[in-house]
């Protein structure tokens, strides 16, 4: 097999696992992570556990990647490296905030719920997309040149 196919296997094995999580977990159920977000009413923690154990996690593996001169796989790792906070981050962090909290729901527990087969989550995945192109062609507008791919995630073949 080769390395385009095990980055590709890896992919699909971290995706089916992390929706694994999402559905286990709840996260997919709009409901529920409302239910975590209204402080005022019949709060619900229980999310706040699933986000505990997640940064817990994440913790661990970036101290790992860390201390690894590069990925199994190849190529280079791509963690942040940028530490202040600027305009794009806290008005995208506050968009993606109030999506959250009107549709309870986020992108991954959106795409579980369409491979699921649940026709709510056709509105909503739609919405994402045509969201994503538009910050695309603004940005691209905006400096007057193509903008980089959504996520800076560049095509391979």
């Amino acid at each position: 097999m080769n390395l385009g196919h095990q980055r590709r296997g890896a992919a699909l094995l971290s995706g089916l696992l992390f929706g694994a999580g999402l559905a286990l977990s709840g996260m997919t159920l709009p409901a529920k992570v409302i239910g975590f977000l209204d402080i005022t009413g019949d709060w619900d923690p229980s999310l706040a556990f699933v986000m505990m154990g997640a940064i817990l996690v994440h913790f661990f593996a970036v101290r790992l990647a860390r201390r690894r001169p590069e990925p199994v796989l190849g190529g280079g790792f791509q963690l942040p490296k940028k530490k202040d906070l600027d305009t794009r981050l806290v008005v995208g962090a506050a968009i993606f905030g109030v999506g959250w909290g009107l549709a309870g729901i986020c992108p991954g527990p959106g795409l579980v719920n369409l491979l699921a087969g649940d026709l709510g989550a056709v509105a909503f995945v739609a919405a994402m997309v045509v969201g994503m192109g538009a910050q695309h062609l603004l940005v691209e507008a905006r400096a007057g040149k193509p903008a980089p791919s959504p996520g800076g995630v560049k095509a391979t073949s």
